[in-house]
């Protein structure tokens, strides 16, 4: 694999990061360094880490990754997805989605990784082995390092569309990860 095809790979799985960061920033309205540095410590960590399970999974599990992945990352959005509007309409507008909470940002870094657990075993499956040991953790370091940068961006860019702008972030977050969702699993059945 060239190192251009493990950057486009890279930019491809971290786009979950990005919009899910948008969504995040859109609640937060201020620079939080310390939520900030955590997502996209968090969401580069996972993509990375998930990658590489991938591939050691998929000399086993490739099938059951293909398979099910998809469901799993969209039941994970759409649940958080669903609880954000949920609390929106219960709380009468004001919102209750905290992605400052660490247990939130985890939740999300799981989420928006499931593809690149498929995409980890897909590497097996184009027959990067052992042998190619130095190319898989090129790879995965240049997923890790893009989501990052990703995951930073998108939550300065939903803070400062969030800070100009008075709408229902919560209620639009909601609706954003749900369509996440339904995106990662529209890509896999179709």
């Amino acid at each position: 694999m060239s190192f251009l095809e493990q950057i486009i790979i890279g930019f491809a799985l971290a786009m979950d990061c990005f919009s899910v960061s948008i969504a995040s920033g859109l609640t937060l309205k201020k620079f939080h360094i310390r939520t900030l540095l955590l997502m996209a410590f968090f969401f580069g960590l996972f993509q990375s880490m998930m990658s590489m399970i991938g591939w050691a999974c998929g000399f086993f599990f490739a099938w059951f990754i293909e398979q099910y992945g998809h469901w799993i990352a969209f039941a994970l959005l759409a649940f958080i997805g669903t609880k954000m509007i949920i609390d929106y309409f219960k709380s009468n507008g004001q919102g209750s989605f905290d992605p400052k909470k660490l247990t939130t940002i985890l939740l999300l870094a799981v989420a928006t990784s499931i593809d690149a657990l498929a995409v980890g075993a897909s590497f097996t499956c184009i027959g990067i082995g052992l042998n190619h040991l130095e190319e898989i953790i090129t790879s995965v370091i240049i997923i890790g390092i893009i989501s990052t940068l990703m995951s930073l961006l998108g939550n300065c860019i939903g803070i400062l569309v969030g800070r100009r702008f008075k709408f229902p972030s919560e209620l639009i977050g909601g609706i954003i990860l749900i369509g996440i969702g339904i995106k990662v699993l529209l890509e896999h059945i179709l």
